[in-house]
């Protein structure tokens, strides 16, 4: 599996942006996507999970619920992070990742700044 990020940015505190992530060759054995990111001198962390059955059970780090929403479009074959009420420490590098049956991809990252 093959996974393109984009959509990062510069935005201000309180502003919204919309990360894509594009999949790509065996789509069909991608059980989890989901979006990590790595702030600067951090470890990179967990930021939302959508499974890929019917119904697409979800999950949000503590610091993103409310504000951040994941997606898929699997006519796309796409996923999206919908992040609302960016916060300057949400300033990371995103990156998309997809759980497969024979192991796990990660798309390149893409950087969000918030700042004013």
């Amino acid at each position: 599996v093959q996974l393109q990020a984009s959509g990062g940015g510069l935005v201000q505190p309180g502003g919204s942006l919309r990360l894509s992530c594009a999949a790509s060759g065996d789509i069909f054995s991608i059980t989890i996507m989901g979006w990590y990111r790595q702030a600067p001198g951090k470890q990179r962390e967990p930021v939302a999970l959508i499974s890929s059955s019917s119904g697409g059970s979800i999950n949000y780090a503590d610091s993103v619920k409310g504000r951040f929403s994941i997606s898929r479009d699997n006519a796309k074959n796409t996923m999206y992070l919908q992040m609302n009420s960016l916060k300057p420490e949400d300033t990371a590098v995103y990156y998309c990742t997809a759980f497969t049956i024979g192991g796990r991809s990660w798309g390149q990252g893409t950087q969000v700044t918030v700042s004013s």
